[in-house]
């Protein structure tokens, strides 16, 4: 590829990233090239462009997006509208879900010590932080959920493993000394969802993925 195709390329991708609100993924992203390019090192350079700009290229698991840049996001004045204010509840479930998805619906009941209403997992799932991630292969093959490219968004990470170790929240002050507490694993022992891009081929055998629409 030449130079000039490369700076052509760059300026569409450039583009598309400007044009969009939501992080959009890498297969998505490579749909608008009618030629077969090298979309990670074009990535790579439009990153490395920005990165000591007002607005930054992040990753968000496997998709991009122009966000401001960190250093300065607490002058801006625009107001952020949140999804919902989260119920104590819903903040719990939402963790859980976060450092053992994987999860079923039983397996989060039984880290928090109290049944789970219906209406918590619903206002996570509408806020997009949360989707179904199969099925597990045990009697009454029980859904189970995991976080979303929207949540890693909402909170400013690049994958899951830069979730907070169990250590990080302690000394924050963001964790009580209820003894449910201690089932938050830490980022080494997280399981990672049946398609999340690190995940070994022959991992996670017994979640079954749910047929694509």
């Amino acid at each position: 590829m030449s130079d000039e195709q490369f700076t052509q390329n760059l300026r569409l991708l450039e583009a598309v990233l400007f044009a969009t609100k939501e992080p959009l993924g890498e297969r998505k992203l490579s749909n608008y090239f009618e030629d077969e390019i090298d979309l990670k090192a074009l990535l790579k350079t439009l990153q490395e462009e920005y990165a000591n700009k007002g607005v930054n290229l992040v990753r968000r698991g496997n998709a991009w997006a122009f966000r401001t840049a960190p250093d300065l996001a607490e002058k801006l004045s625009e107001y952020r509208e949140n999804v919902k204010t989260l119920s104590r509840a819903a903040i719990e479930t939402l963790a859980i879900i976060a450092y053992h998805q994987p999860v079923t619906r039983a397996e989060i009941e039984e880290i928090r010590g109290v049944s789970l209403s219906k209406g918590t997992l619903d206002v996570l799932f509408e806020a997009d932080w949360i989707k179904p991630r199969g099925r597990r292969r045990t009697p009454g093959r029980p859904m189970t959920w995991g976080t979303t490219i929207d949540f890693l968004d909402q909170f400013g990470l690049e994958r899951v493993e830069d979730l907070p170790g169990i250590e990080e929240l302690k000394s924050a002050g963001l964790l009580d000394a209820r003894p449910a507490i201690n089932a938050y694993s830490v980022r080494g022992e997280m399981e990672l969802p049946f398609d999340h891009p690190d995940q070994p081929e022959d991992e996670d055998e017994l979640i079954e993925p749910l047929a694509e629409e």
